[in-house]
């Protein structure tokens, strides 16, 4: 029986040689594939809660960010007001002096030029922001992803400090320049309209379309400057221009800055600061029609209507615009959510644009720079 069984196995011999190969191949492929089997689910197990973990931090800074805009109003709005102090010329109404005429003059220009600045400064102090804080919060990521390999971190507190006080020039002297452009396009499109002139709804969207388009393009004058210069300094006058002395907190400083300056002057910023613009300018209009409403019954109905084309037919001389006019920035720069500030905050384009400058800096390849 052995004998046979052996003559059997010596016949068949590279049979049961291919079957064993062939058996303990397929036993190892499967341990093979097994373990990277594991190995893909633990990586994609990794990314998710990374994914996940960015986009908690990635939400939890767009709070930041509308936390920190409306903690800001005031200060704009008190800057404005005292570069624009109108409420004085108002007192000097109320004593009937002798040149009322001027002070009425001086109060339309100072009123639509505060107002106006009160969109453009707004605006901008959103989108800023936005990129400011996304910038740094991609950065605290990728500090938070790293600090336990001992890696210097990227934005140091010392850095954070003194990159986000930039934030100054926007309240300081770039508000100045833009109140003087803004003022000159105010005199140049309202100077010459009388204040017993009547304007519709429609007519004073057409001036300040006009007043826009001399401060956002031009007026032919070799001063003018693009809207970015308002909310970030020339490049010499930063750190920079310091030609020793820097430390490393301040080349830092200086990288993050530049990264600003870039995304400032990109494409892309220039299209949702736009878009910012016109939902801001839009929505200081929308302000305006309520005092624009027909009277009750004008047209055999005790309703008011507010449809566009009767608001079209509703005219108010320039006397009466102007105090309404110099209110609103009251609203526009209101710590409280607003309409106009909540319309800001919920613009998907800049929902979009901050997603993507997050994105570009709390990548890791960005450590490699």
């Amino acid at each position: 029986m052995f004998s046979s069984t052996w003559n059997f196995l010596k016949r068949h011999k590279r049979k049961f040689i291919f079957a064993g190969a062939f058996v303990g191949g397929v036993y190892i492929l499967g341990k093979y594939a097994q373990k990277k089997i594991r190995e893909i689910q633990e990586r994609e197990a990794s990314e998710y809660i990374s994914q996940a973990r960015r986009q908690f931090h990635f939400e939890s800074n767009q709070r930041t960010c509308n936390m920190t805009v409306l903690s800001m109003l005031p200060t704009l709005r008190e800057a404005i007001l005292h570069h624009l102090n109108s409420e004085s010329l108002t007192t000097l109404l109320k004593s009937k002096p002798a040149n009322k005429l001027d002070i009425w003059e001086d109060l339309k220009i100072i009123s639509f030029t505060r107002s106006v600045v009160a969109v453009y400064s707004t605006c901008m102090l959103v989108v800023l922001l936005r990129v400011q804080l996304n910038i740094i919060g991609g950065y605290l990521y990728l500090d938070n992803s790293v600090s336990k390999s001992g890696m210097m971190p990227l934005a140091p507190p010392d850095v954070q400090q003194q990159y986000l006080s930039s934030i100054q020039h926007l309240l300081g002297d770039g508000l100045s320049e833009m109140i003087t452009a803004v003022k000159k396009a105010v005199q140049n499109t309202l100077g010459g309209v009388s204040l017993k002139q009547s304007l519709s709804l429609q007519e004073l969207e057409l001036h300040l379309n006009q007043i826009r388009a001399q401060v956002e393009e031009g007026d032919g004058g070799s001063t003018h400057r693009p809207l970015s210069w308002y909310m970030m300094p020339d490049e010499e006058n930063t750190l920079a221009a310091q030609a020793c002395g820097l430390t490393e907190n301040d080349v830092t400083t200086i990288k993050l800055l530049n990264e600003t300056r870039d995304m400032l002057e990109s494409p892309d910023f220039g299209t949702v600061l736009n878009t910012c613009l016109n939902r801001g300018f839009n929505r200081f209009l929308d302000n305006m029609a309520e005092f624009f409403q027909p009277p009750p019954g004008a047209q055999g109905d005790s309703t008011p209507i507010t449809t566009p084309d009767s608001l079209s037919h509703v005219s108010l001389p320039v006397a009466k615009i102007i105090p309404i006019v110099n209110g609103q920035i009251h609203s526009i720069c209101s710590e409280i959510p607003s309409h106009f500030v909540q319309d800001l905050l919920m613009i998907d384009q800049l929902k979009e644009f901050a997603a993507n400058v997050y994105e570009t800096f709390s990548t890791s390849h960005e450590l490699q720079k």
